[in-house]
């Protein structure tokens, strides 16, 4: 079947929502006014308990259907937060804080599953419970573990869960996923090299930290080049390197530098960090300097259960018969992985259009991809739990 006819007829309103959250984007967890908003919507829309405060800003919402023959709950997840961005599109409804926009469109993701909860309030057409989850702080304050922590899936009973992003570039109307691995970890690490400053003309009397920096540097890139499978995806990157000299005359005392490490493959999370540890010391040591390596362990690997996955085509092509089911991974990072750790489910990708990509100043969330995203998020409860 196609577009669920009745998201025609909120359309309207989905938009009116979005474009409401796009004029006034929310950081983080400080989420107040975004979260505030979700709630008294699922409050009016009648959900059966619409609980606040979960995960810090986090909001969820349950619904009930004609029957609970089962007993069994699904999840629905979208994030609120925005990003530090200061917006350029010139829209008439663009952000009207300084340099904060919704960048990632995650003003869609909330517009969408609200539209999801209207309707799945109204018709109650499953066989069970529908827990709706709005979350903060995706965008580098893992919103996802914080809810997970705050015992969001045993506090709800959910037993499957499922999440959605937009993407620019695929036409809108048309859906990706694959099973198993779809977005990489995430981890940042910084890099300390310390020295002995000296005068430029007089490399000898000191010990030169840029020059060890710099062969840390190149060595790093090793890691992919030569100790992964090639068949294997794994991202190496430094990111910043500073001195604690301006001048180009002066011999550094201390070098900076901060990277990310990035893999599909959870075994060379660890293996990647060892490496960056060992290139570090071993190089620094070689040349007389002392390095410190501070890691920052992000967000896991987001791995798609294949058998969700599955109910997840199922769904994407009633709805469109523009579904790509086994689509590349991608090496952005995503906290939804938490909640999968927590339990199964599957994580589906939704067509933007031609838009400037995500996590930039000019991008905006296409509204005309609302009808579609919202099918889906009822689409998986009613499939899920469907009434006999």
């Amino acid at each position: 079947m196609p577009v669920k006819n009745r998201y025609a007829e909120l359309h309207p309103e989905m938009t009116q929502w979005r474009r409401d959250f796009h004029t006034h984007p929310e950081l983080m967890y400080e989420v107040h006014r975004t979260a505030a908003k979700a709630a008294e919507l699922l409050r009016a829309f009648g959900c059966d308990e619409v609980v606040e405060g979960i995960g810090r800003t986090g909001v969820v919402g349950v619904i009930k259907g004609k029957r609970d023959t089962h007993g069994r709950v699904v999840g629905l997840r979208a994030d609120m937060d925005a990003l530090p961005i200061q917006e350029t599109t010139g829209l008439d409804y663009a952000s009207k804080t300084p340099g904060m926009m919704h960048a990632c469109g995650h003003d869609g993701h909330t517009a969408m599953l609200l539209g999801a909860a209207k309707y799945l309030a109204e018709t109650r057409s499953f066989d069970g419970t529908a827990v709706v989850i709005f979350q903060p702080a995706e965008e580098g304050g893992a919103g996802a573990l914080e809810m997970c922590r705050d015992g969001l899936m045993d506090r709800f009973g959910i037993e499957e869960i499922y999440g959605m992003h937009n993407a620019p570039g695929m036409p809108v109307g048309h859906f990706g996923i694959t099973p198993g691995p779809l977005l990489a970890s995430s981890d940042e690490f910084e890099i300390i090299v310390t020295g002995k400053g000296g005068h430029a003309a007089e490399p000898h009397a000191a010990i030169d930290t840029t020059l060890v920096a710099a062969h840390i540097l190149i060595a790093l890139q090793t890691i992919v080049a030569r100790n992964v499978d090639p068949l294997k995806r794994v991202v190496v990157t430094v990111g910043t390197f500073t001195t604690d000299s301006s001048a180009s005359n002066v011999i550094a005392h201390e070098v900076r530098m901060l990277g990310t490490v990035r893999t599909l493959d959870p075994e060379y999370r660890a293996f990647a960090e060892q490496r960056v540890r060992e290139i570090a010391q071993g190089t620094a040591s070689a040349h007389g300097a002392n390095v410190q390596v501070n890691w920052d362990r992000g967000y896991p690997v987001t791995v798609n259960t294949p058998e969700n996955t599955g109910y997840a085509i199922d769904v994407a092509q009633s709805i469109s018969a523009n579904v790509e089911t086994m689509i590349d991974p991608i090496m952005p990072a995503e906290d939804f992985s938490y909640m999968l750790e927590e339990r199964p489910g599957a994580y589906i990708f939704l067509g933007n259009g031609d838009s400037a990509a995500c996590h930039h100043p000019a991008y905006n969330f296409d509204d005309e991809a609302s009808p579609f995203g919202a099918s889906w998020y009822s689409g998986m409860i009613e499939a899920r739990m469907p009434v006999v």
